[in-house]
């Protein structure tokens, strides 16, 4: 599979000799981005960073990248300062010697938000990027003031038939055989149906060319995001959610095939949190209908003040 906000301006403190952090020659992959490496726990772990203002993160899904946040994460910054990870395994960050649950993947994004201090930020995740929040939320929440749920994963994550699409598209990794091609499949109208039809958008053919191939270009570089989908499946998060006290909200596509938005009733009735459903849209809402998500987030961000 491909892809599958507040306080003011805290001031720098020394940081552990684990926290620091590296700016990279490489060519930023998001807009007026700054891209930074990290080394923890031995684990080389890569993210960018932009913005000035109140703290956000944004994490994204599984077989995603810094990337998938192109159409979000720019105009973020405009009025916030933006923390965008790749996942361990994901992306251009290593692998961690162990993730064999999603805490372990959840510390490693709080590293990267404490080497950048971003206490009491709003996270925003997306799909296993979500699940990941929420369990910040649990371990951390000093660290997480809000959170935003775009079709987190989790809940059904956990049926037979979720297991057995997860391992099969593990083993079968569709995505790096498209991934060299990306630019061609995103620009034609066939492509997107083929590479997003059915679990991804719900209209393949609105989907822009650009944001198309933002969610096509992480198996290029993937070292393992079979541990993260691993982790994702033993995992049930039902089972803490009443210890995460932030606000939320959860926002779905009304026409999510991968996560249905059953599951963000679910998610909604157990953390008492509204639910946002966005019509025609499916599970790549961040890219299908960004403007959608960033008048959700916005207005979220606004009413905790």
């Amino acid at each position: 599979m491909f892809a599958d906000i507040t306080l003011p301006a805290l001031r720098k403190h020394p940081l552990p000799e684990e926290y620091a952090s590296l700016v990279t020659d490489r060519k930023p992959r998001l807009e007026g981005f700054e891209e930074r490496e990290l080394e923890w726990r031995g684990t080389r772990l890569r993210y960018a960073v932009g913005g000035d203002g109140q703290p956000v993160v944004l994490v994204h899904g599984l077989g995603g990248t810094i990337e998938n946040w192109r159409a979000l994460a720019p105009p973020l910054a405009a009025e916030h300062r933006v923390v965008v990870p790749d996942l361990p395994g994901h992306g251009r960050s290593a692998p961690l010697p162990e993730a064999r649950d999603l805490d372990v993947l959840a510390e490693a994004v709080l590293a990267i938000a404490d080497a950048e201090v971003m206490v009491g930020a709003v996270w925003i995740g997306h799909s296993l990027g979500g699940v990941v929040a929420l369990r910040a939320a649990v371990l951390r929440p000093e660290a997480v003031r809000g959170l935003v749920l775009a079709a987190a994963a989790g809940i059904g994550s956990a049926s037979r038939a979720a297991q057995v699409t997860l391992a099969v598209l593990g083993v079968a990794r569709p995505g790096r055989l498209i991934a060299p091609y990306r630019h061609a499949w995103a620009h034609s109208r066939l492509g997107r149906r083929a590479a997003f039809g059915w679990w991804g958008v719900a209209d393949p053919d609105a989907l822009a060319p650009e944001l198309a191939e933002a969610f096509l270009v992480g198996p290029a570089h993937h070292a393992d995001t079979r541990q993260a989908g691993r982790a994702l499946l033993v995992s049930d998060p039902r089972t803490e959610l009443d210890r995460v006290t932030c606000p939320c909200l959860c926002l779905w596509g009304a026409s999510d095939n991968w996560v249905r938005v059953e599951d963000g009733i679910e998610y909604a009735r157990r953390l008492r949190a509204p639910l946002r459903t966005i019509a025609g849209c499916g599970h790549l809402l961040i890219g299908e209908r960004p403007d959608a998500c960033l008048r959700a987030i916005r207005e979220f961000v606004a009413a905790l003040g």
